[in-house]
């Protein structure tokens, strides 16, 4: 159950990111605003109402063979009454099986993986990483890759705190 969820919102979150990097396509993907390393989108579905953060890494080290782009999100699905849900897509495939970790001013959340993507192992603990991301200056998720390889992710959290409260006012 968990996993099917995760999974089907890795591919609607997979979507929207298609959705917001081709916004001139994409008219039902709309910015809120850009915040200094972070925007916000909103969009509908069936469901009703989605809205997310999103920012791109910093820094990879090291940088795997094949990379693509990374994207760390914080969403939000009224239909659903999911609130700061947060997903990283890795840019990398994680090795099966394997947790990644994401370090915030030094408390760590487990996070379960699944092909490139990433989700809080505890959903409980959403409210309180919210917390700490608006507090926050930056945050780091380390993983091992499908070849073996400790990957670790930096984010900065500069605009992260405005990012938030905007998609808090659109869902």
């Amino acid at each position: 159950m968990k996993s099917a969820l995760f999974r089907r919102s890795a591919t609607a979150l997979a979507a929207l990111v298609l959705l917001a990097t081709a916004a001139q396509a994409a008219q039902s993907v709309s910015l809120i605003g850009d915040f200094r390393d972070w925007s916000s989108y909103s969009t509908s579905d069936n469901g009703g109402p989605i809205c997310f953060a999103v920012s791109k890494p910093k820094s990879v080290q090291p940088m795997p063979d094949g990379y693509t782009q990374a994207y760390l999100y914080i969403t939000h699905r009224q239909a659903q009454n999911i609130t700061n849900e947060l997903n990283l897509v890795a840019g990398f495939n994680f090795a099966p099986d394997t947790p990644a970790t994401l370090d915030i001013g030094g408390q760590d959340f487990p996070l379960f993986t699944e092909n490139d993507a990433a989700w809080l192992e505890d959903p409980a603990q959403a409210a309180n990483l919210a917390g700490l991301i608006r507090a926050g200056s930056s945050l780091s998720i380390e993983g091992t890759s499908d070849k073996g390889i400790k990957i670790v992710e930096n984010f900065s959290l500069s605009g992260a705190t405005a990012a938030s409260r905007s998609i808090d006012g659109q869902c």
